[in-house]
């Protein structure tokens, strides 16, 4: 299960309010970044057969079924601060963060 607070939530409306089009958030979790996994956020207009989707309040969260097994009990938040407003990435599977909070490490 995948979860976006009630901030999160709202800062994805706010951002899909703009696109021109009906879209989906999609969240990926892919190889990469300083600390061997990543989060990809972005709008899409597909979705796959074997895609999952969570709708929380109207948001229709869509994930592969790949990065699915990465993101059990996420939690996606958002926040603001003297430096800005930005995403945070709450995953219990991760056993290492790195300073950015993007990038994350498991256990294999």
């Amino acid at each position: 299960m995948i979860n976006l607070s009630p901030s999160a939530t709202s800062e994805i409306g706010r951002l899909q309010s703009k696109q021109q089009i009906n879209v989906f958030f999609r969240l990926a979790i892919k190889p990469g970044g300083c600390s061997g996994w990543f989060y990809e956020m972005s709008f899409d207009q597909t979705v796959a057969t074997s895609d999952r989707i969570f709708n929380f309040n109207g948001i229709q969260l869509v994930i592969d079924t790949n990065s699915l097994e990465y993101a059990s009990g996420l939690t996606v938040d958002y926040s603001e601060d003297l430096m800005g407003g930005g995403f945070r990435f709450h995953n219990p599977q991760a056993i290492a963060t790195c300073g950015c909070g993007n990038s994350f490490a498991i256990s294999q």
